[in-house]
């Protein structure tokens, strides 16, 4: 492993000790012959998480594990990844082995034949192995997303997205700012398009959300995000005389 990769892949985890070792070593196989790392970030989880992945960094040398002193989300959980990623590209994942690594490589070709202004690739989960209830409820807030932000984007809850760091990092933080990655990369003038991925059956563990609770912090994020996208005034780039 290089000490400046070409891939930086971040998995988010909390309460995932049944999943995250299957998921490291799905995601090192998936990578194999490519310079990549692995950054799995543990958002203070109450069970073996942490030790679980620490056990496996001498089996998977790509891999790192980075620790939340306290729970502070999925959101900041990426963005801890993405500011300690070494790479130019980071692949995101839940850690609950519902996304497919196989679908990386993919999405990160599919980024690097796009040119720069293409800043995201989004995964659009397929077949999707979740109950009729929680489907429903994301089909519904897709499409009222899609329609008050004009993203293009009919699958922001898909955690399997490839992008650049650098534009990442350009975008104003809020807690939820992944479900809204696509919105936020064309506010700043980039580019962003998506490919079908595949979807599993979750194995372990449960899931951290309810519809209800989905619904209520998206109702005040969509807000935001409008205002953000009201607020923007884009240069088109800029030129050193």
């Amino acid at each position: 492993m290089s000490d400046t990769p070409d891939i930086s892949v971040v998995v988010p985890v909390f309460d995932e000790e049944g999943a995250a070792p299957a998921l490291a070593r799905e995601i090192a196989a998936a990578f194999a012959g490519r310079n990549f790392e692995i950054v799995f970030v543990d958002d203070k989880s109450r069970d073996g998480t942490r030790a679980a992945l620490t056990a496996l960094k001498g089996e998977i040398p790509q891999l790192r594990v980075l620790s939340h002193r306290a729970n502070a989300g999925q959101s900041r959980a990426i963005r801890t990844g993405v500011l300690a990623a070494r790479a130019p590209v980071v692949v995101t994942l839940d850690g609950d082995g519902q996304n497919d690594p196989a679908d990386g490589p993919a999405l990160v070709d599919a980024l690097n034949a796009g040119g720069p202004g293409l800043a995201l690739v989004g995964g659009e989960r397929v077949k999707r192995q979740d109950s009729q209830a929680k489907k429903l409820a994301s089909r519904f807030g897709n499409g009222v997303r899609k329609r008050l932000l004009h993203d293009t984007a009919n699958d922001t809850g898909c955690g399997l997205k490839a992008f650049r760091r650098e534009a990442f990092l350009r975008l104003p933080y809020f807690d939820h700012i992944h479900r809204y990655l696509p919105a936020l990369m064309l506010r700043e003038g980039y580019e962003v398009s998506f490919r079908p991925v595949n979807h599993r059956h979750r194995q372990t563990g449960q899931s951290k959300y309810t519809n209800l609770g989905r619904l209520w912090a998206s109702l005040s994020d969509l807000m935001g995000v409008m205002w953000l996208q009201s607020r923007a005034r884009n240069p088109g780039g800029a030129e050193e005389l």
